[in-house]
């Protein structure tokens, strides 16, 4: 089986050789490998080295982008992460599988491949993501029962709402029982493995999507933080209008393919 491991690059020099390094371990889990990046204008040393490491291992290839980038950060993002997804839908019976991840900080810690390589031989999920350490942080791509969209997009306070929700989560995975995996509609944590025939009717799109959730599901989450929902179709983070572009992406493969989107709590970079 062979696998595409992709996502978006800029401004991550810093991190970015002990990533790819990663990667690679990551690679030798498959039959053989590919690594897609997008790479956007960076102010630091980040293209130099994508350079440097595809003469070292041809089977990276980087897009750079000369595009104009959006002042929404989501709105990049998306462009980025469709690009890669747009490669992997017209290679789909090459990469039965495809990784997006993060470049950055997040995927530098080391990497246990024995982890991700006992999931890999398993059946029960499409879209696998999995817990960090110290705890879980990626609280802006999570939509899980009762909390089904962005923790932004309600009247309490975001300080109130991360922080319960990042409790929330933290109690859920550990009360996972042994070999199980913790269902939930969105999560990414920096890194998720999904299989692509799952992933073929879908996209990533940073704007706040509330077509995608049923007036049910959304009035019950009111109902549990006791508060409005607070909704326009595009903006930025701090005006509470833009979405994590993996939210869609994941209701849109549940709506479409019925794919089941997976959490497990062990971790895999630590």
């Amino acid at each position: 089986m062979n696998c595409c491991i992709c996502g978006p690059v800029k401004n991550c020099g810093a991190y970015l050789n002990k990533v790819l390094e990663n990667v690679e371990k990551v690679g030798s889990l498959f039959q053989d490998y590919k690594i897609l990046i997008y790479y956007d204008q960076s102010s630091d040393n980040s293209l130099q080295i994508l350079k440097e490491y595809q003469n070292k291992n041809p089977r990276l290839n980087f897009y750079v982008n000369s595009n104009p980038t959006s002042k929404f950060r989501t709105h990049n993002i998306a462009v980025a992460r469709n690009f890669c997804l747009n490669f992997i839908r017209n290679n789909k019976e090459k990469y039965p599988f495809f990784i997006m991840m993060d470049f950055d900080d997040v995927n530098s810690k080391e990497v246990n491949v024995n982890t991700l390589g006992k999931y890999l031989k398993r059946e029960d999920w499409d879209g696998l993501s999995f817990n960090t350490s110290p705890i879980y942080y990626d609280i802006w791509a999570l939509s899980i029962k009762p909390y089904y969209f962005s923790y932004l997009h309600f009247k309490q306070s975001n300080i109130f709402n991360h922080d319960t929700l990042k409790k929330y989560i933290d109690s859920l995975l550990k009360r996972v029982p042994n070999g199980e995996l913790l269902k939930c509609l969105s999560a990414f944590n920096g890194f998720s493995v999904y299989r692509t025939s799952k992933f073929l009717n879908t996209y990533y799109d940073g704007r706040l999507r509330k077509d995608l959730l049923s007036k049910n599901l959304l009035d019950e989450q009111a109902k549990v933080t006791n508060s409005k929902l607070i909704y326009n179709d595009y903006g930025t983070v701090n005006g509470h209008y833009e979405d994590c572009e993996h939210r869609s992406f994941h209701l849109q493969a549940i709506r479409n393919s019925g794919a089941r989107i997976m959490i497990s709590p062990e971790i895999i970079f630590n």
